[in-house]
């Protein structure tokens, strides 16, 4: 697939092992990526992770604003297909229409399932047992073109958003690069979603992130582990924001209102929910670093934080 001219669309680190395979496989003549953003206190620019590495093997970068009106450069190189992953805006149809062999996007969940620009976080967040990879043929809506082909993985219980996202990424690529030939030769499957099977994977916004410990004991672990490490549940100590990064939930009979610390050892803090316990076993509280609570109990007395309450915002 030498001779493939293919142009490439995507934006984050989750894209980046889809393009290398691309690069290793295919002539990839040119790569869209969101525009440059300013980061920290200084607004020093930063380039996409897909950036840096289309500058790392020359190829041409296009960064329009807006894809749906600044189009036409994408046109002008020509490719025979276009594939996107994670790019982050709505291609129009002109695009869409373009290529000879269109356009095809990786997408990280078994659609019709998880539609949308968090898919990851949103199938461990709702508790699913698996997500996997869909190869698609991209249409005008959101996520909802043809299926070519998917494959299904496991998630553990206690799982997080961010060893699962490396998984996905790994096989997206692998997928991708299984899938490319039957789409060149016109032997590839296409197969319609089913509408009525649905669901949506809403981007995560700052009021999604807080961890309500009125809630049961595997929606919180569910939420703490689908939001660990990007960008991280939290909740109210005192005056601190704690965020949590790794959790387990456990049976118990204490009695004590949601969020209160009933136990803190070296494996674990204890907090009751509105039913079970869950265990905190890495944080981060407001103005510190990253720890497990092993290593918050070298610098703090357990009875510090006994029976103190956790609280939404």
């Amino acid at each position: 697939m030498k001779d493939l001219k293919v142009v490439f669309m995507g934006t984050p680190d989750f894209s980046v092992p889809v393009l290398q395979g691309l690069i290793d496989t295919c002539n990839v003549i040119g790569v869209v990526t969101q525009p440059d953003k300013e980061v920290g206190r200084k607004k020093e620019i930063e380039f996409s992770p897909i950036k840096k590495l289309a500058i790392a093997n020359n190829i041409k970068v296009l960064q329009p604003e807006k894809i749906r009106t600044d189009f036409q450069c994408v046109l002008d190189l020509n490719p025979d297909i276009i594939i996107t992953c994670a790019y982050g805006q709505i291609i129009p149809v002109e695009i869409l229409e373009y290529p000879k062999y269109k356009c095809i996007n990786v997408h990280a969940s078994l659609l019709p399932k998880y539609r949308g620009g968090a898919p990851i976080h949103r199938a461990i967040i709702n508790g699913e047992k698996e997500t996997g990879i869909t190869i698609m043929y991209m249409a005008p809506g959101m996520d909802d073109g043809d299926i070519i082909s998917q494959e299904k993985i496991s998630i553990g219980e206690n799982e997080t958003v961010g060893e699962l996202h490396d998984k996905l990424s790994i096989m997206g690529k692998e997928l991708l690069l299984k899938t490319l030939p039957s789409i060149i030769d016109g032997t590839n499957e296409r197969i319609k979603q089913d509408e009525t099977k649905v669901s949506l994977a809403k981007i995560i916004k700052k009021e999604d992130e807080v961890i309500d410990f009125n809630d049961s004991a595997i929606n919180v672990h569910n939420k703490i582990r689908g939001l660990s490490p990007f960008p991280g549940g939290y909740a109210l100590l005192e005056d601190k924001r704690v965020k949590f990064y790794k959790s387990k939930v456990e049976k118990t009979n204490i009695a004590a209102l949601p969020g209160t610390i009933v136990k803190v050892d070296k494996t674990g803090m204890y907090v009751k929910t509105n039913d079970e316990l869950v265990v905190i076993e890495e944080l981060k509280i407001e103005g510190k670093k990253r720890l497990t609570i092993q290593d918050l109990l070298n610098g703090m007395n357990k009875e510090e934080l006994l029976n103190k309450i956790f609280r939404k915002e």
